[in-house]
């Protein structure tokens, strides 16, 4: 059995990691996108608000990171949704929705008791090469 190889994928248009991880790892014809907070990535900042808000800035550096590739949402095949409050999930439910349109990838919701920064949501995604490519 041979084993696929893995290539880093990075881009200034997401935010930089902030510890001992990448942005996404393509390995073979799949695509791991690390976890996205609400981070701007010029500020550096978190962007503070209503969940909306915050989930349409993760969603943001998401297609950032798989646009680097040549990807879109309609690439993405899973993603797991943290959250540190489920009261929440309806709002950030309809912002996800609108932003994947027809695409409906399978996907996880879990409440967290706390994620990075003090922030609401957190998605991770997987995505896969048209034709494998």
């Amino acid at each position: 059995m041979t084993r696929s190889t893995t290539r880093i994928v990075e881009t200034r248009q997401a935010p930089a990691p902030v510890g001992p991880y990448s942005q996404a790892i393509r390995a073979g014809s799949l695509l791991f996108l690390s976890g996205q907070i609400p981070i701007d990535p010029v500020s550096g900042q978190h962007v503070a608000g209503s969940i909306e808000a915050e989930t349409q800035r993760v969603l943001d550096n998401l297609l950032a990171v798989l646009a680097a590739e040549g990807l879109g949402f309609g690439d993405v095949v899973k993603t797991t949704v943290y959250m540190t409050d489920l009261a929440d999930f309806p709002r950030m439910n309809e912002t996800y929705a609108r932003a994947f349109g027809d695409a409906r990838p399978a996907r996880a919701t879990v409440q967290v008791s706390a994620l990075p920064k003090g922030v609401r949501v957190e998605i991770e995604a997987i995505a896969a090469y048209p034709d494998g490519r």
